[in-house]
């Protein structure tokens, strides 16, 4: 095995992170790049709160790659997610071990609001009445429920989708919230994805799940309106997006974007503003949930 190694500055660390692992790496660590030095700096914060900081000035990224991937193109495709060039890295050998196992033990089952959990196939589902369970394992597609992103997407759904309401997840990758949303109770749900990868990796996830999702590429259902219209990706995309998505939002209906970092909100919402007014719903970790009402 091989680990992909380098460094970045404190507020690349969790982003280049997650999109290391939507890449395909098998796990991901975050290491202070000045330990040993006298410039290393301790993170810590009061008892059961989280510190303020969540990475140090300079990190170390150590990302475990699988067999066969190549790093130089893995780091690219993650670096062109989070919008930077690649950094300058480095690859070192890693002593054999039981990865699987190990990958594993990082991924916990995921509780958002009480009422949803995301649950790895190699966890037990939690038995909580009346909550609902989604079997879904890390893959390439986008959707885990451990981003700020997703989560906040989920509690959105788990707190405001009305039943048997139409959905439209736009951006699907996982299928995580389309899944979602047929559990908490949704009319007919349609997946979209511009990666054909994410649309079969959707509608498999939702077999897996025995829920009816209809995933597909952007020319499925063209003009297709939905009660509740859902979009996590990145905010230059949304704003390219704006029209489009706000008339795809029926009368009466709601629209929920996410993807958009807190200094990019009153941005994003201004992009939407000649369609349909947009406030943030939530903030989690530095990320926001943006959602608008369009009248009856």
């Amino acid at each position: 095995m091989r680990e992909l190694v380098f460094d970045c500055a404190e507020q690349m660390a969790e982003p280049l992170s997650d999109a290391l692992l939507e890449a395909g790496v098998l796990s991901v660590s975050v290491e202070d790049a000045d330990f040993g030095t006298e410039a290393e700096k301790p993170l810590f914060g009061e008892p059961g709160l989280e510190p303020e900081t969540q990475a140090w000035s300079r990190n170390r990224i150590v990302a475990l790659m699988p067999d066969g991937e190549d790093p130089a193109q893995v780091l690219a495709l993650a670096c062109e997610a989070c919008g930077i060039e690649a950094p300058g890295w480095q690859l070192r050998e890693v002593p054999d071990a039981d990865w699987v196992r190990l990958t594993q033990s990082q991924f916990e089952p995921i509780e958002v609001e009480g009422k949803v959990w995301i649950v790895p196939t190699w966890h037990e589902v939690p038995d909580e009445p009346g909550t609902i369970s989604i079997r879904l394992d890390p893959g390439l597609a986008f959707g885990t429920g451990s981003h700020p992103t997703t989560h906040l997407c989920l509690a959105w759904l788990a707190n405001h989708l009305r039943p048997g309401a139409t959905v439209l997840d736009y951006g699907c990758g996982s299928g995580i919230l389309a899944i979602a949303a047929r559990k908490l109770g949704a009319g007919e749900t349609v997946g979209i994805d511009i990666d054909p990868q994410a649309v079969q990796s959707a509608q498999a996830n939702a077999a897996a799940n025995g829920v009816e999702v209809l995933t597909g590429l952007p020319d499925v259902r063209q003009g297709w309106r939905a009660d509740v219209v859902v979009a996590n990706i990145l905010s230059n995309p949304l704003k390219v997006l704006a029209p489009m998505l706000c008339d795809r939002v029926l009368p009466g209906g709601d629209l929920v974007l996410s993807g958009v970092l807190e200094r990019q909100a009153d941005e994003v919402a201004q992009a939407y503003a000649p369609w349909l007014s947009l406030s943030v719903w939530r903030a989690l970790d530095g990320w926001v949930c943006l959602h608008g009402h369009r009248p009856d």
